[in-house]
């Protein structure tokens, strides 16, 4: 299978505020491939946004390396085929939901026609036509997080990086994003997409791989990892007394 994004032994450390070493990423190995939905899990604080904002060039990397399209990441070069929506997406908010899609197509120089046809049909896609002439500072956090989708699809990459695309959604929205991914799988895209919420993954994704602490504990198929379970990663309940 033609590999997407490629990691190679990355490890990240920050300094702590009491000046101690805090490992955010221990030695992260990882393929994923052409056509692949592929699923982050693992709690808050895991990692995965760190992961993330390296692939994207934000962070840089303790050590270690990673490749998208065969492309080395100290290179800007890949940028272009990728699409990116951050953790918790903030925009222009003096400019329109249109004028902010239309900036963003001028950046990845796309002509004037495709732009324009591409926006008008991700609004309506992504339900935010009649908003299209509204200042981004009137949008509700799903409305945002629906933008953000939209500018990831406005240049039509290869490649899609997604922190918590769910987020802020009510189920109707977490349905629409839902559909959308499954049909950019069903064109040969390749997805990676964070999430915490389990849920999110299940109908959507082909493989997943679990952080837990900066670790890469497990990369399956969600179902393999759902029958066998991951120890160290498990959810216990204890019984209330009855006579709470």
């Amino acid at each position: 299978m033609e590999i997407s994004i490629k990691i190679e032994g990355l490890c990240k450390t920050f300094k702590g505020k009491k000046g101690n070493r805090v490992e955010a990423l221990k030695n992260i190995n990882l393929e994923i491939y052409k056509g692949e939905v592929f699923g982050f899990l693992g709690p808050n604080g895991a990692g995965k946004t760190t992961t993330i904002k390296i692939l994207m060039g934000l962070l840089f990397p303790t050590s270690g390396r990673f490749y998208i399209n065969g492309v080395k990441g100290s290179s800007n070069d890949y940028k272009k085929i990728v699409g990116y929506l951050p953790e918790n997406p903030a925009f222009f908010d003096y400019l329109t939901g249109e004028e902010f899609l239309r900036f963003v197509g001028n950046l990845y120089e796309m002509n004037e026609s495709d732009i324009n046809e591409k926006i008008e049909s991700l609004l309506k896609t992504l339900d935010l036509y009649e908003a299209r002439n509204r200042y981004i500072r009137s949008y509700s956090k799903g409305m945002v997080q629906r933008l953000g989708i939209a500018q990831c699809l406005l240049h039509d990459p290869d490649i899609y990086i997604l922190d918590e695309p769910m987020s802020g959604l009510d189920p109707l929205g977490r349905i629409l994003i839902r559909d959308i991914i499954l049909h950019l799988r069903s064109k040969g895209k390749c997805v990676f997409m964070s999430t915490h919420i389990l849920n999110d993954i299940e109908t959507i994704c082909d493989r997943v791989g679990i952080i837990v602490s900066g670790e890469l504990k497990l990369v399956d198929s969600i179902n393999n990892i759902m029958q066998r379970g991951l120890k160290g990663y498990l959810i216990s309940f204890n019984k209330v007394s009855d006579s709470v």
